[in-house]
């Protein structure tokens, strides 16, 4: 078993048949010129990838060199590659699509689920502009709310809710999946605005029914998608989602809105902060969510 360490090693016999291809993968070049060789070998690779994106100009979808390409150029393993590319892929630096190659990732957008209003109204500056967003209504029905969701909204048993499910796109990539529950009593009539509904829902709401968005109570966690889920996000392999799931009142203290968020995770961060100490929704994780 071959440990690749980036110190040295005592010096073994070298394969005469291997001699010549190891001194290949040692000769330097431009881009591996000045890398730190004091770490481990698939940190060397990860800094090369750096390079090669900085001194390419490489934009989000541009395609990086082959597995075999970069061995070569870093002179280590396919093992190391495949391991600094597992790195970068998790720190959202590079997308792997099977088949087609490696590419540079999209910047994670920087969503302030905490900051109330419309989901753009979310989105961070530190993120940078999040592109053209879309919205495409799935669903809008009636139905009767779990006891769970009748409990947090607050209504008399018989009453109904809108149960309303959008997905929404980031320059034509899907990128959330929302669906909101909206007390009928509250928003009466509003599949007649179904129109309406690819754009901001709060500021529907604010402005047909003066249900203003004043404060919210989430809860955030990291969860495997349902297949439906992750056919809808157009995820792939072991992807997760971040999923929100959250409680929407006016300045009155009226909750209008239980809404469930599922977000990409490796296209998004999260910026949380806050001291609000009042709770109007109990941990909503393994209860009861649905519509009938």
């Amino acid at each position: 078993m071959v440990l690749e360490l980036g110190g040295s090693a005592p010096a073994q016999p070298v394969p005469a048949a291997r001699a010549g291809r190891t001194h290949r993968s040692d000769r330097r070049t431009p881009v591996t010129a000045g890398l730190d060789e004091s770490g481990l070998l698939y940190e060397r690779v990860v800094a090369l990838v750096e390079r090669l994106i900085a001194d390419r100009g490489m934009a989000p979808g541009d395609r990086l060199p082959s597995y075999g390409e970069l061995a070569e150029l870093a002179g280590v393993s396919l093992i190391t590659v495949r391991r600094a590319l597992d790195e970068l892929e998790r720190a959202g630096r590079v997308r792997r699509h099977q088949g087609l190659g490696t590419f540079v990732a999209r910047p994670r957008i920087v969503s302030e689920p905490a900051r109330s209003g419309s989901l753009l109204a979310t989105l961070g500056e530190e993120g940078g502009s999040p592109g053209r967003l879309e919205s495409r209504v799935l669903e809008l029905r009636v139905g009767e709310p779990s006891a769970y969701l009748r409990d947090a909204l607050q209504l008399q048993p018989g009453q109904q809710v809108w149960r309303l499910r959008r997905l929404r796109l980031l320059d034509g990539t899907p990128a959330v999946l929302e669906t909101s529950m909206i007390p009928v009593v509250l928003a009466a009539e509003l599949d007649q605005l179904v129109g309406r509904l690819t754009g901001s829902l709060y500021d529907l709401l604010a402005s047909e029914y003066g249900l203003a968005d004043a404060f919210e109570e989430q809860y955030l966690e990291v969860i495997g998608p349902t297949k439906e889920e992750a056919k809808l996000l157009a995820l792939r392999g072991q992807a997760q989602v971040v999923r929100i799931r959250g409680l929407s009142a006016t300045a009155a203290g009226v909750p209008f809105d239980c809404f469930e968020q599922l977000y990409s995770a490796d296209q998004f961060a999260f910026a949380i902060s806050g001291s609000a100490s009042r709770r109007l929704l109990p941990v909503p994780g393994k209860l009861d969510w649905g519509v009938a």
